[in-house]
């Protein structure tokens, strides 16, 4: 079968639980098309055999994604899959993350959950081009869209320059707005680097995860468009709500 998962790819030695690497086989099978929307998967038995793990595993990881809102189970005829198109963000010269998901959710919008001052590490005054220490505004967010949460962010910036950038943030509810604020009408994307990993325990509780969902990473740098660092941040997406679609910066 096109895509399948050979057995020996469990890691068994991981520290991700079988159930949850089979609930991530079953996604990944599902978004290359093995197993298609709105169809019944293949019994307990059968995914038991292709994973090389017995029923009760299947069982478990089936009832994950029933949780997670990605199959359905039907009494006396099986389970089915849902039809669930996720999320397209556009990361580009202009990432932005209202009108990123425009005409993809009606609502979208962006929750300040903490804010701090701290000294710049090194990779963030790197980022900004600041000397290691100098003093940066910490802005937790949470992207969300039709009321489901769909990004959780960490943005840096220089505390002497955005002096309440914090206080326009929880005002305005957008990054964009509030840096028009500091007279920055216009930026852009310098940087993107991209990852994916196990979902930690602030991602599961912030993003609505069940333990071992993966996470699509990004660590980015915004820039006026002279060139000046103005933004250092770490966004987090759902894999299985997001998907990410680059395009030249």
């Amino acid at each position: 079968m096109v895509g399948q998962l050979a057995a020996d790819s469990i890691e068994r030695r991981s520290g991700v639980s079988l159930w949850r690497q089979i609930a991530d086989k079953i996604l990944h099978a599902i978004a290359i098309g093995d197993f298609a929307e709105n169809a019944a998967l293949p019994p307990e038995v059968a995914l038991a055999e292709r994973y090389g793990v017995n029923r009760h595993t299947v069982r478990s990881a089936i009832a994950a994604l029933v949780q997670e809102g990605v199959l359905r189970a039907e009494q006396g005829r099986g389970t089915f899959v849902l039809s669930r198109k996720r999320l397209s963000y556009p990361i580009g010269a202009r990432t932005r993350f209202s009108a990123g998901l425009q005409g993809q959710a009606s609502e979208r919008h962006t929750v300040l959950l903490t804010s701090s001052v701290e000294p710049a590490s090194q990779r963030v005054a790197e980022g900004l081009g600041l000397a290691r220490g100098t003093d940066v505004i910490r802005l937790e967010t949470r992207g969300e869209a039709d009321g489901r949460p769909v990004s959780r962010a960490a943005g840096w910036f220089e505390a002497r320059r955005f002096a309440g950038i914090d206080a326009a943030m929880t005002a305005t509810g957008s990054i964009t707005v509030s840096l028009a604020r500091f007279g920055i009408d216009d930026y852009l994307r310098q940087s993107t680097m991209l990852s994916a990993r196990h979902a930690d325990a602030a991602d599961l509780a912030d993003l609505d995860l069940q333990p071992g969902a993966i996470v699509l990473v990004t660590v980015s740098v915004n820039v006026t468009p002279d060139g000046q660092p103005i933004q250092f941040s770490e966004s987090r997406f759902p894999a299985e709500r997001v998907e990410l679609k680059l395009s030249a910066l």
